[in-house]
């Protein structure tokens, strides 16, 4: 395999998953991304592995990768494309260090996690509990020491700050608004485990691929430059070819898709380069969950995310917001449970997704029916993902790579879908809209991400 392969593979993956992560937002969103670079990565390098083992690393890194969904970084952009600052270099150079900071813990968390599992070096349930606990200690203690003080109503802001102040819009009033930051906490708890794991549990490749990960958080600031240029420089826009695309680009979605394609390629190019690291064989002394606990973690999370994302509980809504502790359940039950990592990679990740579906189209717009949106949003596809989950844990034949390779191409293909029709539809045939570019490109990555998988099984059967 040569390195381009896997950093090709992995940048239309995270383009596609972090590119439609934009519709759905947050943590959950950007779990889409995680199943998608995750399988595309075990699928590349998971031949003749445990397939229980290489889909509880995939599973490891889709989850941690939502933990970064807790930070706030829409008036981090603001500082290098709002009107008001437009044309202030030093806001400019600002706003794109915070991006690269939090890009950096974004994609850091993940590479970590990822490596964890693909490593070798096996994490027991109980260990993965007391890391989450450790690390939500040193989230408060980061956000203490690089996130407040915090009293916005008294103009007093933390002193490392990358969203709206006072000091880029000095004549600007309550109309302001800054946003409480939390990157601080996000660093402090990364870099713990990052220390543990790496040089406690001695895990070479969780220490290096979560350096690859932070690297890749360089597509933040990168996918800004496109969106900042054309706030910047309007009229470059009005002319040539521009005249005609420019209307129908979505800015925003094109950044998204801009980081999601960096930071896979960044995870895809380390884990090539530390191949030799990794170690997929199956651990038989490792204590496990039982089934009865296993299966109640499963409604405990699925129950507290949909109260979370749904409902109007406001100690739901408060409880199941931080990263850390809607990741921390999930963690736990995948690195202790034989089910959760098939479970975690497909229906789990689309219970939240599919429900954003479904209110936006049957609720929202409406642009369907609420008894034919349920049925064709939600029950269809949750119905197939339990299934396809259920028939990958059974395959004994199946290694790792097989395993990976029926994960990637039904989740590709099912989050294109759904977002698909979430854009209503942008056929390229029919009147442009500002979805249009957007929804082409998702199609290409798909193509080549089924070009591979469906190649890859014709080569094993010759």
């Amino acid at each position: 395999m040569r390195w381009w392969q896997p950093a090709l593979l992995a940048s239309l993956a995270g383009g596609l998953g972090w590119g439609i992560r934009g519709q759905y937002g947050h943590e959950t969103g950007a779990m889409i991304a995680g199943v998608l670079v995750g399988g595309v990565l075990v699928f590349l390098f998971g031949r003749g592995a445990d397939k229980l083992t290489a889909m509880r690393a995939a599973a490891l890194g889709a989850i941690a990768i939502g933990i970064g969904g807790s930070m706030t970084y829409g008036q981090t952009i603001g500082l290098t494309q709002n009107q008001p600052v437009v044309g202030n270099w030093e806001a400019w150079r600002w706003g794109m260090l915070g991006l690269g900071i939090k890009g950096a813990v974004w994609i850091g968390l993940a590479g970590l996690f990822f490596g964890m599992g693909l490593g070798g070096v096996r994490y027991t349930w109980r260990q993965m509990f007391g890391l989450m606990a450790a690390m939500g200690a040193l989230y408060v203690g980061g956000a203490w020491l690089l996130n407040s003080p915090f009293d916005p109503a008294n103009k007093v802001l933390p002193r490392i700050y990358f969203s709206a102040s006072w000091h880029w819009q000095p004549d600007a009033g309550p109309e302001l608004k800054p946003r409480r930051e939390v990157w601080g906490g996000l660093l402090c708890a990364l870099l713990g485990a990052w220390a543990w794991a790496g040089w406690v549990r001695r895990d070479a490749l969780a220490r290096r691929l979560a350096l690859w990960g932070m690297l890749g958080g360089v597509g933040f600031p990168l996918g800004q430059c496109l969106q900042s240029w054309h706030a910047w420089q309007p009229e470059v826009f009005r002319g040539g070819g521009w005249a005609t695309l420019a209307p129908h680009m979505n800015w925003w979605n094109w950044m998204e898709t801009t980081f999601g394609a960096v930071m896979g390629a960044c995870l895809g190019l380390g884990l090539w380069l530390n191949r030799d690291l990794i170690r997929l064989h199956r651990d038989e002394t490792t204590p496990m969950l039982s089934a009865p606990v296993e299966w109640a973690l499963v409604a405990g999370h699925v129950t507290l995310l949909l109260l979370g994302e749904f409902s109007r509980l406001r100690w739901a809504n408060a409880l199941y917001d931080p990263g850390l502790v809607i990741a921390c359940i999930p963690l736990v039950a995948v690195a202790g449970g034989r089910w959760w990592p098939y479970l975690a990679l497909l229906p789990i990740t689309l219970v939240p997704i599919a429900g954003k579906t479904i209110r936006r189209l049957a609720y929202e717009t409406p642009k369907i029916g609420e008894a034919a949106g349920w049925a064709l949003y939600g029950m269809l596809p949750l119905a197939a993902t339990v299934a396809v989950a259920w028939w990958i844990a059974r395959r004994e034949e199946f290694d790792g790579r097989e395993a990976a390779r029926w994960a990637l191409l039904v989740n590709a293909w099912l989050y294109c879908g759904l977002n698909f029709a979430f854009f209503d539809f942008p056929w390229p045939w029919l009147a442009w809209t500002a979805r249009t570019p957007n929804a082409i490109v998702y199609a290409v990555c798909v193509v080549g991400i089924t070009v591979a998988c469906v190649t890859d099984a014709r080569r094993r059967r010759g």
